[in-house]
């Protein structure tokens, strides 16, 4: 449509010159004395237009001739331009590919590049995020050669690059420096350097998954189990673990945390910082309840009260706890029999007889009864359960329980025999 309108146009322009030019009578007179020149009104009109276009054409070869200059330099600085960039990015690809001294090498051919542009004062916009990264690039590659003077001198220039303020994309290459220089701490072993990089990053990159994981690395490296913890349980909140993963790191924390306490209010503290969730796992609870049982002044009855969750638990569903799981229950709840109240001894009673196949509360309703002075009753349940646990240190111990009963009858042939039992399975 519009070729077909500049078409139309073109004839009516052509229509119009042909009608104005073919009855134009008119004629110009120059006088230039003592000769007077008569021309035709419409060769005058054509040595104007002509003139105007040879004057156009030689302004603007001049305008060539004099840029010569000014487009020489433009294209030595793109050819410098050019060189600059396939430096940084050799450099990368360098470094992607394992080989380091190259990667460094072209690096500093990078800063080479952009330092001979700055001098010939030719005004980059991303001049500033170049020079980071090719700091950056010269120090991760002087890390990986363990060259630590090196990379910490590249370093310390990168951040003194990004220090000034400038786009969102400068500030983000300062957070990315920051980051990988509490990765290379981490790698150095050395925690708290690594916690103090990450603590001068902005909140909200504080908060990002790739630096929680490397505060979690950190704390956990420095012994700073309650914050690793807390770290933990953003980074599943964020979703940066499978729910398996993230379970399994939480319950190792604080099993971690239960067993840095040293007394019964250092166990009560970290109990305390613990969640409900956390509470509730049969690892964190039995742990907890043994620690308590082993410190000195330890609360049995509390200890019990933790145990009561993963109780019920495996008494609703045998199958709900591991073997290992089972027997550490049994050797926490043991380990508080001298206090237990009423109302354990009738849950472990009741519990055994709903499974009374079950080896491990035959041992651990058997040590109940002992406690009890149920001797005849002791000795029936202890009997089943040696035949059939399977954990060594209970096999013994119900071996040589069963061992005492016997000299406490007099009976020295079955004590014999028990004890030979027991340091069978003492050999094992």
């Amino acid at each position: 449509m519009r070729a077909a309108l500049w078409l139309l146009g073109l004839f009516c322009v052509a229509a119009a010159t042909a009608l104005f030019a073919g009855n134009n009578q008119g004629t110009v007179t120059v006088f230039w004395p003592p000769w007077r020149v008569d021309l035709s009104l419409n060769l005058v009109l054509m040595l104007l237009a002509g003139a105007f276009m040879l004057l156009h054409v030689a302004l603007r070869a001049l305008s060539a001739l004099f840029s010569l200059p000014v487009q020489a330099r433009q294209w030595r600085m793109q050819q410098k331009e050019r060189a600059l960039h396939a430096a940084l990015l050799d450099a990368i690809s360098q470094l992607l590919a394992g080989r380091f001294s190259r990667a460094r090498k072209a690096a500093l051919a990078a800063l080479a590049q952009e330092h001979t542009l700055d001098a010939l004062d030719a005004q980059l916009p991303q001049a500033q995020q170049i020079r980071v990264l090719s700091h950056l690039l010269a120090a991760e590659s002087a890390q990986s050669l363990q060259d630590r003077p090196a990379r910490d001198a590249h370093l310390q220039q990168a951040l003194n690059e990004s220090a000034e303020r400038g786009t969102p994309a400068a500030l983000e290459t300062r957070e990315g420096v920051q980051l990988r220089a509490a990765r290379w701490a981490l790698e150095d072993r050395d925690a708290s350097g690594a916690l103090a990089r990450l603590e001068e990053l902005p909140v909200g990159a504080q908060r990002r998954t790739f630096a929680l994981r490397l505060r979690l690395k950190a704390a956990h490296q420095d012994h700073r189990t309650l914050e690793a913890l807390e770290t933990a349980r953003l980074l599943a909140k964020h979703g940066a673990f499978s729910t398996s993963a993230a379970q399994s790191i939480v319950r190792g924390l604080a099993t971690e945390l239960v067993f840095d306490a040293h007394d019964p209010a250092q166990l009560l503290g970290a109990w305390a910082e613990l969640e409900q969730l956390e509470r509730e796992m049969p690892e964190v609870a039995i742990h907890a309840a043994q620690r308590m049982v082993m410190l000195q002044g330890g609360d049995l009855a509390l200890a019990r009260a933790w145990l009561l969750p993963a109780w019920e638990r495996m008494v609703a569903a045998p199958d709900g706890l591991g073997d290992p799981l089972r027997v550490k229950l049994v050797r926490a709840l043991e380990a508080g029999l001298d206090s237990v109240d009423a109302d354990w001894l009738s849950r472990i009673e009741l519990a055994q007889r709903n499974n009374p196949r079950d080896p491990n509360l035959q041992y651990i309703a058997g040590m109940a009864c002992m406690k009890r002075q149920l001797w005849g009753k002791a000795q029936q349940l202890l009997t089943q359960a040696a035949l059939g646990l399977q954990d060594p240190d209970l096999h013994r111990r119900a071996w040589q329980v069963l061992a005492r009963l016997a000299e406490a009858r007099d009976d020295t042939e079955q004590a014999t025999t028990a004890w030979k039992q027991a340091a069978q399975v003492e050999n094992l």
